[in-house]
């Protein structure tokens, strides 16, 4: 996506990547063909605009999906394992046994789960022949996918990643900001092969001229709920984002305190720049707008992701049916590898636009699941009580659905102008590196609203509701 100094969309493209799923609870994903398709995306944004007009370029990415490639060749030694992927679900219960989840959390913020990079990365050095021999050696490299672009984007001469995605390796002390020797040593990686954590809004080295005709300096990156909260201007304390893009990712600004959750939610960098440090707390849920793609794709029930809205709206109502989406488990805050998907209280009545609607009605649940707990935490911290939701991501296009997620949470719901805040989120960083932005204020003078859902929902009908899913839930654990 291009942007605008004033915030703008001014030109996108995108491109279908294949995903890949070679085992149960397996995904992986085609390094090569994602650097590809993004340089072809580049090259077509930048079509019949002057390469100098271009101030920089920001980089945002899914945060956990992890890859290693060889230093001399750049070729990668594996697919690269999405943060879906739950492999390593035996390891992190065997690390659990022994001891090592307190541990974990209070030096990351993490919970001990394969969702993060750590134990990926020691599948990739155990499984791959001669990964673990060459990356002692220094011959082998490990990024997630934003220094995976940066190192292609330069040519190799650069390997880096900023703060927000290295904190969600596993192997980053959240208070130093600096890889943990303790968790190197309990994953087997070597030092030598993990990327320099620079600023969020730094020098990432620039694209090298031959890829677009000029150099085009980096200047910001940051993993993609991180870039969301940003190009929502979610700075102060208290602020909170909802991201519905595959899975759906809630964040929460705790300023420069790391606030460790006591309801199994995460703490996470959010950014740094120059001596500003501000973290967050998160909440992850797996299965968001893909449950909608799985209504499209695998039951073929509807023929476009849109077409949820008409069918949701035309739903009778349908009591104590639930969706409980547990493709690749639950997420926060339940956080069981092991559960699987269910529809339950089907009754001769349900049909295809019920389904679909629970569907919807799940993403939801789920964050009201995260809210709740979110708001217990914020307390105990001594933060301001959430009153707002900003949303965004495709999901968000969908009326029905955005009015629902504010009767289910009984919060008003805001939708901006702009909902691709992920890239956004990028751009602002890149902006900021670039001098184009003084600093954050100056950025939260660009949002603006599109849209705002209230509650008109009775609370005690809400709880009713919301009761039958936390029992839906129980009986998928």
């Amino acid at each position: 996506m291009l942007f605008g100094e004033h915030g703008r969309p001014v030109k996108s493209a995108s491109r279908p990547l294949k995903q890949y799923y070679p085992d149960n609870g397996w995904v992986e994903h085609d390094a090569e063909e994602i650097w590809r398709a993004t340089l072809a995306c580049c090259r077509q944004v930048l079509k019949g605009i002057p390469v100098s007009k271009v101030a920089a370029i920001g980089v945002t990415n899914q945060r956990e999906t992890t890859l290693i490639w060889d230093k001399k060749t750049g070729k990668p030694l594996h697919k690269a394992i999405v943060w879906q992927d739950r492999r390593t679900a035996e390891r992190c219960a065997a690390l659990e046994a022994k001891g090592w989840g307190k541990k974990i959390a209070a030096k990351t913020g993490l919970l001990l789960d394969p969702y993060f990079s750590a134990t990926k990365l020691e599948w990739l050095l155990k499984h791959v022949k001669g990964a673990r021999e060459k990356a002692a050696r220094g011959e082998v490299l490990f990024g997630t996918m934003d220094c995976w672009m940066i190192w292609k984007l330069t040519g190799g001469r650069v390997h880096a990643s900023d703060v927000s995605n290295a904190s969600r390796t596993m192997l980053l002390n959240l208070k130093t900001l600096d890889w943990d020797r303790e968790l190197l040593r309990l994953f087997g990686v070597p030092r030598a092969m993990l990327p320099d954590v620079r600023d969020s809004a730094g020098d990432f080295g620039s694209a090298e001229k031959k890829l677009f005709g000029a150099a085009i300096p980096i200047l910001g990156v940051a993993g993609d709920q991180q870039a969301a909260s940003i190009g929502q201007a979610c700075f102060a304390p208290g602020d909170v984002k909802s991201t519905y893009g595959t899975g759906c990712f809630v964040l929460v600004n705790t300023a420069d305190k790391i606030t460790h959750s006591r309801n199994r939610l995460l703490s996470t960098a959010l950014y740094r720049r120059g001596k500003t440090k501000q973290y967050a707390v998160e909440g992850s849920i797996f299965i968001a707008g893909a449950v909608v793609q799985w209504l499209r794709d695998a039951l073929a029930i509807i023929p476009t992701a849109p077409a949820s809205e008409a069918e949701a709206k035309r739903a009778k109502p349908s009591e104590g049916l639930y969706f409980v989406p547990a493709f690749t488990g639950l997420g926060a805050p339940y956080w069981n590898p092991n559960a699987r998907g269910a529809i339950l209280g089907l009754t001769r009545d349900s049909g295809r636009a019920e389904i679909i609607r629970a569907a919807l009605d799940a993403v939801c649940y789920q964050t009201r699941d995260l809210l709740d707990a979110m708001a217990q935490d914020m307390r105990h911290a001594g933060l301001k009580r959430l009153t707002r939701l900003k949303m965004d991501g495709g999901m968000v296009a969908n009326n029905w659905f955005c009015q629902r997620l504010a009767d289910i949470t009984g919060l008003a719901v805001e939708r901006p102008v702009v909902t691709e805040t992920t890239a956004l989120g990028a751009a602002y960083l890149a902006g900021l590196g670039a001098g184009i932005f003084k600093d954050t204020k100056a950025i939260a003078r660009h949002w603006a609203l599109d849209r705002r859902f209230t509650p008109r929902m009775k609370k005690a009908e809400r709880d009713r509701l919301y009761k039958g899913w936390r029992a839906a839930v129980a009986r998928v654990l």
